[in-house]
This record gives structure tokens, sequence and C-alpha cells, in this order.
């Protein structure tokens, strides 16, 4: 794997548009070829403002020494969008959506650290509605990794008969509701701008249909945040989470959990959302 070393993090507009004029002509394939490139970025101080803002819009108190679990995340969502937005990356920027996280927390995260970070696409594998990118984000602190994640992302495209992939369902026996949420339209935009993550389908009604949506959907990483802080786990060893539908915007759900650290989000009408659990 070739290693490329920034110097600065990309900034995300150019990508955005790259990865957005470049979507019509992807050819998403579970065999298509990837980049095999690993992107460095070291020396990264962690802007307080917004950490500050991303905690409020997720719920989590402000001004803790340690960052959310959830945040390393952010941190390196440029870089997977440089990857993701590339002329080798064979999925269509647009309308990808994130289906599933593995988070490991190795160590502590300080807020006032400098990090390394470090992003790779792990694979493509197929997937019953199309074909899932595995990406990988590390960071690390003093040359120690600290933190690890594994998110997928789905292109939805026709895909051959009995395709597998998503995973094995989770059992559909509700965990105890322990709050109600009622989300605002605007809940996608807010998390866009304290994450970078502007992709369409979360941003309004009308550029969400454009992709099938008929409404605007949060974005699985506000939604597994927004559990965090509820279930007051945000500094969490490890987290789980699959993404099994999408958060409607505006709209109800319910938030349930168990003292085993399962936690999950239903709608109203008991369709599983969003499932995990932290250890």
């Amino acid at each position: 794997m070739d290693v490329v070393t920034l110097s600065a993090a990309p900034a995300l507009a150019p990508l955005l548009a790259r990865g957005a004029l470049r979507s019509p002509f992807k050819r998403p394939a579970p065999d298509a070829g990837f980049p095999r490139t690993r992107l460095l970025l070291p020396g990264l101080r962690v802007d307080l403002a917004r950490l500050a803002a991303y905690e409020r819009v997720c719920g989590f108190p402000t001004g803790a020494s340690d960052l959310p679990v959830t945040y390393p995340h952010v941190l390196g969502f440029p870089l997977a969008m440089r990857l993701m937005s590339g002329r080798h990356f064979p999925l269509p920027l647009l309308g990808l959506v994130h289906t599933s996280i593995e988070i490991v927390r190795a160590g502590a995260l300080p807020a006032d650290a400098e990090y390394e970070l470090g992003v790779w696409i792990e694979g493509l594998t197929a997937h019953r509605k199309g074909t899932e990118a595995a990406v990988v984000t590390e960071a690390r602190v003093g040359g120690q990794r600290v933190w690890e994640s594994r998110s997928t992302y789905l292109a939805r495209h026709p895909a051959p008969p009995r395709t597998p992939g998503g995973g094995p369902a989770d059992a559909d026996v509700p965990l105890p509701v322990l709050d109600e949420w009622r989300l605002g339209g605007d809940v996608g935009r807010r998390y866009g701008a304290v994450s970078g993550d502007r992709n369409p389908i979360h941003l309004s009604p009308l550029t969400a249909r454009l992709f099938g949506f008929p409404r605007a959907v949060a974005h699985g990483m506000w939604t597994v945040a927004r559990c965090l802080a509820a279930h007051g786990t945000g500094g969490s060893a490890g987290v789980r989470a699959r993404f099994r539908a999408p958060v409607l915007l505006p709209g109800t759900v319910v938030y349930g959990a168990d003292g085993s650290g399962r936690f999950e989000l239903r709608g109203a009408d008991g369709r599983l959302h969003v499932g995990g659990e932290v250890g």
C-alpha cells in the first residue's frame, strides 16, 4: 500500500464538488478496483470551538478533557473524502449511504493532544442492495494507536439475486424505551455544518428526493453520537452500530437501551433504525 503524507487536512468543499461531478461516471461493482493508498496527516490539533459546536449538536457535555469517542471520525472525514472522491474510487459519492461503524478506543483522547491520522480503503463487498466499501480510520498520539474505526458505505444499484451482505439482522425485540426525541428538519444541516458531511441526502427534502428518499435523512454518525450522549457513554472503549433504516427528518424516534450496553433508535411504528452496543 502506498503512503501519502499530507501537510494539512484537505478542504472539503472542493472534494465534495469533485466527487459530485464524477459520480455519474462511476460503475460500482464488488470486484471493481479501488485506491490502494494510505493517507497520513500528522501534527493535527483539534479546533476546540468546532469541537464544542459538535458536542452541542450531538448532546454531549462541552468542555470535557477527552474527545467524545465518535469525534475522531469527524477529524478523519476529509481524508476519507479525498479517497472516495478520487478518480479511482469506483462508488459514486452522491447518494453514498453510511451503513455501519465499529470503533475501538485503545487509549486516552485528549482534546489538546497532537494527533496523527491515517485513512485507507480496506476493500469492497457485495451487498443485497449494491456494493459496500469499507473505510478504516486510525488516530495515533505519540506514535501509539489510541483509536480506530471501520465504516461501511453503500452505493445502491441493481444487484444479482441472493447477493450476500448487510450482516445478520438484529433480533427484532425492542429494548426498554428511555426517551422520545422529536427531530427537526434542520438536524442534517446542523450536523453537516459541524462535521463537514454535506451529502445532499441529509440537507433538504428536495436534494434527498433526487436519491430516492422522501425527505432528508439524519446522518448515521449523528444518531450514534446522540445515543451515546444519552447513554452517558461518550468515552466508551468500543462501539458497534448498524444503520438499519433511514431516520427521516423531521420525525419522531424512541431511544432504547439496556444494562448490557445495547442501544437503539426506533420509529414511532416500532421500525428499527439504528442498533448498536458499547463495551
